[in-house]
């Protein structure tokens, strides 16, 4: 039997952030309890990772931060990536402005 598993309301779940998260159910219990923007939250930094290394760091950290009751990830400006609302001044100058000049 294969227990349902809810993405975010921009970005859905890579296999290796679903398996950590299905792993085990309480932890799995905690992420369906999540709003979609929070599990989109959580998303957004684990896929924002540019290194392998960072991005297997961030799926334990969610599981982590699950468990101690966040709702959001800790220390993170919010996804850039949603259309229902403008990015922050600081967001656009320091995540969006910035990558598209290094592009």
């Amino acid at each position: 039997m294969t227990s349902a598993f809810s993405h975010g309301t921009v970005h859905q779940a890579a296999e290796d952030l679903k398996a950590a998260i299905t792993a085990d159910p309480a932890v799995l219990s905690l992420w369906e309890n999540l709003t979609p923007l929070g599990r989109n939250e959580f998303i957004c930094w684990v896929d924002d990772a540019r290194q392998v290394a960072t991005r297997q760091r961030r799926i334990r950290r969610t599981v982590e931060e699950l468990v101690e009751g966040n709702k959001r990830p800790c220390c993170w400006v919010g996804c850039i990536h949603r259309t229902d609302k403008a990015p922050s001044p600081w967001q656009q100058a320091v995540l969006i402005d910035k990558k598209a000049n290094k592009a």
